[in-house]
């Protein structure tokens, strides 16, 4: 845990934006990637898995192709752009894994939030998750596609069981997976103080759902402090997080994306 935490501020039209990550407190290799461009309304974590210099291959992939989207886009092209490039890097990392043999696996989780106007969208593969702190209000707005879901949504474990279950980190869709890339979505409309938490699972696999909602109302300390949470508490796990607040006015006024329901 000798490298210090990646981190970084960004702020464009109604969005003030910080991500950070760190290979937390027993991984010696990172392999989180994450968008952070409000300027596009774009935001995104990956977690890769794969094995020796995979999981990191697979997680930089989707970021960069992710952060290849072009700028100007309204908000359904904007959509279909997102998914297009997923789709391609899903392909991408399967040709990629074929490359390397038969035992080779490049996959990643994918989550994106995206943002135009009044409204936004996320997408996602996987059990990296997106949390909405509203009001007052935490909510976990996505659903995590692993087998400790499948089982809680079954009724075939409790949430105390689920905590420690020895198949957590089974995943049951991620992007270089078999099969064609699906991704669930939800959208609604934003509200002027919205806060967005955007992260793998070595952070919400850390913390409790109280203290992920106390330190995300920290304003913009707010990924600092989840990141340096989670640290302390000794991750064993890369830990990433994302966290995006929605202001009352724009940053620069006139420059606000183009764009209306995603």
């Amino acid at each position: 845990m000798s490298d210090p935490p990646i981190e970084k501020t960004a702020s464009a039209g109604r969005f003030r934006s910080r991500a950070a990550s760190h290979e937390g407190a027993v991984r010696r290799r990172n392999e989180d990637a994450y968008v952070n461009r409000p300027d596009l309304g774009l935001w995104a974590v990956a977690d890769g898995a794969g094995g020796h210099q995979a999981g990191d291959v697979a997680a930089r992939l989707a970021t960069d192709a992710l952060r290849a989207v072009p700028s100007g886009l309204d908000a359904p092209r904007l959509l279909a752009e997102v998914r297009l490039r997923l789709a391609d890097a899903h392909e991408a990392l399967r040709a990629e894994a074929a490359r390397r043999g038969p035992d080779a696996m490049l996959v990643t989780t994918i989550v994106v939030l995206l943002a135009r106007e009044d409204h936004y969208a996320c997408l996602w593969a996987g059990d990296s998750r997106a949390y909405l702190l509203r009001g007052g209000e935490f909510s976990q707005i996505t659903h995590d596609h692993s087998l400790v879901q499948e089982l809680l949504d079954a009724g075939a474990i409790s949430s105390a069981e689920a905590a420690g279950h020895p198949r957590a980190n089974v995943i049951t869709r991620a992007l270089g997976a078999e099969g064609e890339l699906a991704l669930d979505k939800i959208t609604d409309r934003l509200c002027a103080g919205d806060r967005f938490l955007l992260c793998s699972d070595g952070l919400f696999k850390t913390l409790a759902d109280p203290t992920l909602a106390e330190l995300l109302g920290a304003g913009e300390e707010a990924a600092d402090r989840l990141l340096s949470a989670a640290l302390e508490r000794q991750a064993n796990d890369n830990v990433t997080v994302v966290t995006v607040e929605v202001l009352a006015e724009a940053v620069h006024p006139g420059e606000e994306p183009n764009g209306s329901i995603l």
